[in-house]
């Protein structure tokens, strides 16, 4: 399951940017949704970090 944590962001990226397209905004205008993307799923990372060390796997 951890393997696949990299999927999160991509998917969430890629969803955004086929949305941004589908309204007519260009990259620029839609870059503030990469950089939330990119700290929800640091957070989520880190997250998951902790547990793992918490719990000692």
């Amino acid at each position: 399951m951890i393997r696949l944590l990299f999927l999160i962001p991509l998917v969430l990226s890629i969803a955004w940017f086929i949305y941004l397209r589908v309204n007519g905004w260009t990259f620029k205008q839609g870059l503030r949704g990469f950089i939330y993307i990119a700290i929800v799923s640091g957070f989520i990372a880190l997250f998951y970090s902790l547990m793992l060390w918490l719990t000692g796997r």
